[in-house]
């Protein structure tokens, strides 16, 4: 009897965990001459990733976790959730990760609370599938076992001594040994290695990874602490050298007659889009606009299941930190072949679209094909030029500058008309020199030329989209849902205190978060409604099941646009490439089999790098405001915790934190419900979004920590009441205890 792969597939699928591989060969009535061929076949679908081999010798569907497993608490979120992966992960891609909860069948386990697991920590879990993933709630907490962590080498009157680098794992530990010649200040990997007596940690040092306060050590501490792989091998940066780029031919069309030109930022390494505009000399299309969008063609270069598609998926995403940028593929593509520099041929994908003249789009074709760009243009560049002040570099080009802002500003009729979200926080710049030092933390302007190019760019995404969708054909779609209830009923509950209103029950549009921002626009609420609006938001991520995006206002929604530093992207190249017949380096089976699994692996690496991105610039932030211990920033309260209060610093946009401890000797508790910390005895508030004046109290640049002491008096407000009183009991104890110590 022959067996097929579906045969496998549908038999596991249906018993996750249960057969090994002789039990599944009874289970399908394979005869024994015929077992090798399933042992092939079983082997080959482990190593495609359609299935996973656990340790007990059991088969199970590779996006399917088991009903109890051990989980080891990797991180806290910012909404304070506990982040869990399996220990030991042994499946094939990235380990999953899961929010870990206590649940009501947990139990407590020598006097300890399983809520209270910390980074490092192992439970025993149950797996609960939902609608948004996998829960993890905690059975039983377990012994820590081993764990590599990151710290800082320094010495006290016993010794050595380790500082982590973590701000969540506050435990100093003593190693076991420490090489020699090793200097204080130096930055290593360690493994704990138990307690010794007085619950002291002790730990062995694996790994020295050098001089903490080097150059680069802020960027190396984040990618290393993430777990993000750290430049390339030989062997893959020279199958990238050897590369060769493509001419035109049978499935790609010449398309270096068109004048496009890239828009970027100053410090842009790598350029993977190029625009281009005319009008439509269509007489049934009058005032219209031909807009085309060319994105560099990775697919021609990135083979499906080829070892630089291996290691591209891996990574997930580029990481841009302030003083380096970790590429997702090597700077031989990413800065080179892929780049589409000015005056150079370069194979790209584009998309030629035409509009009305209310914005709306009438059609849009997909071409694969060889451009050569005519300009490199940056956002200050471009602006200078739309506003009738052209430097040198805007001069040659300023004919197809006119007319892209001309239809950009057809686009922006039907993009008000769409109304997405439009939360306009200040981003910042920080400067890093060659030493490693931050010469100045400066806001970016947000000019017109950033709103085009995003336009544009969100029009050729949703071409994508729904070529695809017409055709049936899954991908990995860009999801953003709606706010959940819990999160708009949080924002319910704030805005009275800055005297607005907004109704949990009604409708939730995008068109009403904009209505809220446009009327605090002006005033000194801005920042604060924009980050409260931002909070209520839905996290995006990638799916093979599209729903729309929420934030974009559009039921349709692919990323297209910028395959050299992501790897959806080129997973959208691959499909449109397949699907319009333009080569045969489009989507293969295996990689539609495991859409799902990639999409679940790169909202992973898109969140680590957000994270490290985030971590490394609060360490850089950190070490730029050492030297100014003791001085004072207008600041806003960002955060309000049972703990203290975050603030953001306006000058630079450093967060840090006041502990309740030292934020006056009066007694506060916590209204979560309106975001304020109320004083006892006279109802004075801190809240959330209100302006404070701080002063910088101790500045920690290898944790990125920042404290500060509150200067500004507490609100005017009513003592709270006894319901508040009540919620707040437990946390009453611990604040006494702490002020009787």
């Amino acid at each position: 009897m022959s067996i097929t792969r579906r045969q496998i597939f549908s038999e596991i699928c249906e018993n996750p965990d249960r057969y090994d591989y002789k039990k599944l060969a009874r289970a399908l009535g394979v005869r024994a001459d015929a077992r090798w061929e399933m042992r092939h076949l079983l082997k080959d679908m482990v190593t495609d990733g359609q299935i996973v081999l656990s340790d007990r010798k059991t088969y199970r569907p590779a996006d399917q976790l088991p009903e109890v497993m051990v989980l080891r608490i990797q991180d806290i979120d910012d909404y304070g959730d506990m982040i869990g992966t399996p220990d030991g992960w042994k499946g094939s891609g990235e380990p999953p990760r899961l929010i870990v909860v206590e649940g009501p069948a947990s139990k407590k386990v020598r006097g300890h609370n399983p809520a209270t697991l910390g980074i490092g920590e192992r439970a025993l879990c149950r797996i609960r599938r939902t609608d948004g993933g996998h829960i993890a709630q905690v059975m039983k907490k377990l012994q820590s076992g081993t764990r590599r962590h990151l710290g800082v080498l320094y010495q006290d009157g016993r010794g050595w001594k380790i500082r982590p680098v973590d701000r969540k794992y506050r435990d100093e530990a003593r190693p076991v040994r420490v090489p020699a010649n090793t200097n204080p200040d130096t930055l290593v990997e360690y493994q704990l290695a138990g307690r010794s007596r007085g619950y002291e940690r002790r730990v062995d040092i694996t790994r020295i990874l050098g001089p903490a306060d080097g150059p680069h050590a802020f960027s190396l501490i984040s990618l290393e602490q993430h777990g993000i792989p750290i430049g390339f091998d030989d062997d893959l940066i020279s199958e990238a050298q050897n590369l060769k780029p493509p001419g035109p031919d049978r499935f790609r069309e010449d398309l270096r007659d068109l004048p496009l030109i890239t828009i970027d930022p100053v410090d842009a390494g790598d350029f993977d889009d190029a625009i281009y505009a005319i009008p439509d000399d269509d007489l049934k299309n009058k005032n219209g606009w031909i807009i085309w969008v060319a994105i560099a063609d990775v697919a021609a270069f990135v083979q499906p299941g080829s070892r630089l598609d291996r290691v591209a998926r891996q990574r997930g995403n580029s990481v841009y930190l302030p003083d380096r940028v970790e590429p997702m593929l090597p700077h031989e593509l990413s800065s080179g072949l892929c780049s589409l520099r000015p005056n150079e041929d370069r194979a790209c994908m584009a998309v030629k679209m035409h509009y009305r003249a209310d914005g709306s789009r009438i059609s849009h074709e997909f071409k694969r094909g060889i451009m050569r760009s005519r300009a490199r243009l940056t956002y200050t560049q471009a602006q200078e030029g739309f506003e009738g002040q052209p430097g040198e570099a805007a001069k040659p080009v300023m004919d197809i500058l006119e007319n892209v802002f001309r239809a950009y500003e057809v686009l922006k009729k039907a993009r008000d008309r769409r109304q997405p979200l439009a939360i306009e926080l200040p981003e910042r710049r920080i400067d890093v020199n060659d030493m490693g030092e931050v010469t100045k933390i400066t806001i970016r302007r947000r000019f017109d030329a950033h709103r085009l190019i995003e336009e544009f760019m969100v029009q050729a995404n949703v071409a994508a989209a729904e070529v695809l969708d017409a055709k049936g054909v899954r991908t990995l779609a860009r999801i953003h849902d709606a706010p959940m209830r819990e999160k708009l009923q949080e924002l319910s509950d704030f805005m009275p205190t800055i005297g607005l209103k907004w109704s949990a029950g009604d409708r939730v549009t995008t068109a009403r978060f904009n209505d809220l921002l446009s009327r605090v626009r002006d005033t000194d609420y801005a920042e604060a409604v924009g980050l409260a609006v931002l909070r209520s938001q839905s996290q995006a991520c990638y799916a093979s099941e599209g729903c729309g995006h929420f934030g974009l206002n559009l039921s349709r929604y692919v990323h297209f646009t910028s395959p050299i530093r992501r790897y959806a992207d080129l997973v959208v190249h691959r499909a449109l490439i397949r699907t319009l017949g333009l080569g045969r380096d489009g989507t293969t089976q295996e990689e539609q089999a495991r859409l799902k699994e990639t999409g679940e692996h790169i909202s992973d690496t898109e969140r680590r790098a957000m994270a490290a991105e985030r971590d490394t610039r609060d360490r850089y932030i950190a070490r730029y405001l050492e030297q100014r211990t003791g001085a004072e920033f207008d600041a806003c309260i960002t955060g309000v915790t049972k703990a203290g209060l975050f603030v953001t610093l306006d000058e630079t946009g450093a967060d840090g934190f006041i502990p309740i401890r030292i934020l006056s000797p009066d007694y506060f508790l916590f209204d979560d419900r309106r975001k304020t910390l109320v004083n006892v005895e006279t109802g004075g508030t801190y809240r959330f979004g209100r302006k404070v004046r701080v002063r910088l109290k101790e500045a920690t640049p290898v944790t990125g920590g920042l404290l500060f002491d509150m200067l500004s008096r507490p609100e005017k407000g009513e003592k709270p009441g006894r319901t508040l009183r009540g919620r707040n009991r437990t946390y009453r104890t611990r604040r006494s205890e702490t002020w009787r110590k």
